[in-house]
């Protein structure tokens, strides 16, 4: 018998019980899809994370402490580099700009008669408000009264933030203080890449007179405005030699290396090196959460098997019709693997566009763009084909064992 003899044997077993073989179908394709979409939703957010940081911040580094241990992240905040450092570290061969950021304590941030209590206020300089990243406006100089904010923060009120608009401040001390907005931003370039993916509601103010976080100097000694963090614009075809520096830098006479505690580490990182540390914590993520869905595909092959073994006892005098005119064992077992791969196939085709239409539905809940993963398409594919002929194995290998003559007396 050849294969287009088991085919149509197998189809017309499928079509024979339409009820029976789509329910076995169901788990195959339930199985598929969730592979399918926990694949690109993670794909989705790794594109959009990567998208964020951008080529613009290829020659940004980004200064900053963080504890050697487990323990302590309140550390990663503290003020410890000084002006004395900012002015260091430009002076390095490669150093185009250096941005420092504080954070400045505001309770609340009221326009008109709306207030938004949960925001962030930076304090940093002008130059961190880049046109690539200006939506409206412009930045700010060192006025008193000008601010800048994000678009997340800008759409944050029921009638949205433009150049001109008025807001007040409400300081953790009580005083309130009107500024002014001169421009609406989609981030800046001083900010962690991993700012960027936040989204959160954030306005930007100038050090002066905002930011007031002062210690002493140890290689000055007086009394300097310090940052918790510093991020360094650098010309990209020196970003590593620079970055080099700037830790050998941090590493000796820096006043941030003496205002730190001893078990606080002074790294500096590029945009390029949060790109490989998120990515590969969103692929674990991904290939954890997908593993799951691989549940399902279990499930399903033991569908399958299981209808397969029910049709072998169902067709046993079919059998033994057909090793009467001549089928070898080989031949009966083609019948039902085919069958059994027809449904691994089917419900892996199904799966897909499913898969991919909750993917879609997942990323916009999630506000991020939608990327396909064609590689986990593929093996998700792949594998449920495979997990059709493996259900099927040892049902066909019963019904080529059944006697003829026996075969040939059931009823």
């Amino acid at each position: 018998m050849d294969s287009r003899e088991g085919l149509r044997i197998a189809v017309r077993s499928i079509r024979a019980h339409k009820l029976r073989s789509a329910l076995t179908v169901v788990g195959i394709v339930i199985g598929i899809a969730s592979v399918i979409t926990f694949a690109t939703f993670g794909a989705s957010v790794q594109a959009e994370i990567i998208g964020d940081i951008g080529d613009s911040n290829a020659g940004n580094i980004y200064v900053f402490g963080t504890p050697s241990d487990d323990e302590g992240f309140d550390r990663v905040l503290q003020p410890v580099f000084t002006e004395s450092d900012l002015a260091a570290i430009g002076e390095i061969e490669g150093v185009t700009a250096v941005l420092p950021r504080g954070s400045v304590q505001v309770s609340s941030i009221r326009a008109g008669n709306q207030t938004l209590a949960r925001s962030q206020v930076t304090a940093t300089t002008p130059e961190s408000i880049t046109p690539a990243s200006t939506v409206s406006g412009q930045a700010f100089t060192s006025g008193e009264r000008e601010v800048v904010v994000n678009e997340r923060l800008a759409t944050g009120f029921s009638e949205n933030l433009t150049a001109g608009s008025t807001l007040t401040l409400t300081f953790s001390d009580g005083e309130e203080r009107p500024v002014t907005v001169t421009g609406v931003v989609n981030g800046t370039r001083g900010e962690l890449p991993v700012s960027n993916f936040a989204r959160q509601p954030r306005l930007f103010a100038p050090v002066d007179p905002f930011y007031a976080a002062v210690v002493e100097s140890p290689s000055a000694g007086v009394r300097q405005r310090a940052y918790p963090q510093v991020t360094v614009v650098t010309d990209p075809r020196q970003t590593a030699e620079t970055r080099e520096a700037i830790e050998a830098y941090l590493a000796g006479d820096a006043d941030a290396r003496q205002l730190s505690a001893s078990d606080t580490e002074l790294v500096a990182r590029s945009g390029s090196d949060f790109i490989d540390e998120i990515s590969d914590v969103i692929e674990r993520i991904t290939r954890f959460v997908t593993g799951i869905g691989v549940i399902s595909l279990v499930v399903g092959a033991i569908g399958i098997a299981n209808v397969m073994l029910v049709s072998v006892t169902e067709r046993t005098r079919e059998i033994g019709i057909m090793k009467a005119v001549g089928a070898r064992n080989r031949d009966v077992m083609s019948v039902f693997v085919i069958e059994a791969t027809l449904l691994g196939t089917l419900g892996s085709l199904l799966g897909v566009p499913l898969g991919l239409l909750v993917g879609r539905g997942a990323a916009a809940y999630a506000d991020v763009t939608f990327a396909l993963a064609p590689d986990w398409i593929a093996l998700a594919v792949g594998v449920g084909v495979v997990v059709g002929i493996v259900a099927g194995l040892y049902p066909a290998w019963r019904a080529a064992r059944i006697d003829p003559i026996d075969a040939l007396r059931h009823e």
